[in-house]
């Protein structure tokens, strides 16, 4: 009875809202931290790494990814980028690996770095050489047995999207889609959204074809006239629906912007991005 009077009592006050066109609440949208893509300040990178990574906690990002270069490091040096990341109180929750992280050494020592990092998520970032339907599937099942291999570590691996994923092959198949289709449901189908868009793919399909599977974005704009050049939100992907839709059906635990290059200086860019981000998103 208590229940059904509280449900009762819910249903009268919002009658009595609309009635006198009071406006109701918005529902609250979830909250996905905004984070870096490295490889965006590559050439920074390259020179000085904990500096770079100082300027880009600066600008405000909450996250960063580090790429592949990362496996070359010996676990002491992990152990200082791990901890300049909790003395500026930002996080790696995944990183960008060779197909080689997925088998043998290379993944006990992608396990390794990640640990250290605090990352949850070794993400395949390249196929390597693929040519037949065949070629997909085994990576399929290669990224099947990683990701049996993580789940007692309580980690994910995940995979990495560019364009050739999105175009139909000869055979009549996706790669991508045959990836989700032969891979578990914690396999992350981490989204590149520049390169969907260059394909001609609705991202916005993308998203809803895989609830729950889509953890992790790339946001990368694409425009006709300036291809990748163009920054986060100058493009034409239809950001302001694909993220709330990301982050309520896709699953979305971290948005990373990624910058191919632009004509302005590569950590200005990223500042520029992360304000067009907000101008889009907010703070939140």
């Amino acid at each position: 009875m208590e229940n059904r009077e509280l449900t009762r009592r819910s249903f009268l006050g919002v009658s009595a809202a609309a009635t006198l066109g009071l406006a109701m609440p918005a529902a609250a949208k979830k909250r996905v931290p905004i984070g870096l893509e490295l490889y965006s300040v590559r050439d920074m990178l390259a020179k000085d790494l904990m500096g770079t990574v100082r300027e880009v906690a600066k600008q405000g990002y909450e996250v960063v990814e580090f790429y592949s270069p990362y496996q070359s490091w010996t676990v002491e040096y992990a152990k200082d980028v791990r901890k300049l990341l909790d003395e500026l109180k930002i996080k790696c929750l995944s990183t960008h690996n060779g197909r080689n992280a997925l088998t043998g050494d290379g993944l006990k020592k992608a396990i390794e770095l990640n640990q250290i990092l605090g990352s949850k998520t070794i993400v395949t970032a390249s196929p390597g050489r693929v040519q037949t339907q065949d070629d997909w599937k085994k990576l399929a099942d290669e990224l099947t047995a990683a990701s049996q291999a993580l789940k007692p570590l309580k980690m994910r691996v995940g995979y990495h999207n560019h364009q050739t994923e999105f175009r139909e092959l000869e055979g009549g198949f996706r790669p991508i889609q045959l990836l989700a289709k032969n891979t578990p449901k914690d396999v992350t189908l981490q989204f590149d959204v520049g390169t969907c868009m260059e394909v001609g793919y609705d991202p916005i399909a993308w998203v809803k074809e895989n609830p729950g599977r889509i953890r992790s974005l790339h946001l990368k704009d694409w425009g006709k006239a300036e291809g990748y050049k163009v920054l986060f939100g100058e493009g034409e992907t239809p950001w302001a629906k694909l993220l709330d839709l990301a982050a309520s059906k896709g699953g979305a635990e971290c948005f990373l912007i990624e910058q191919e290059g632009s004509r302005f200086p590569s950590l200005e860019t990223s500042q520029k991005c992360l304000e067009n981000y907000r101008k889009l998103r907010g703070k939140s």
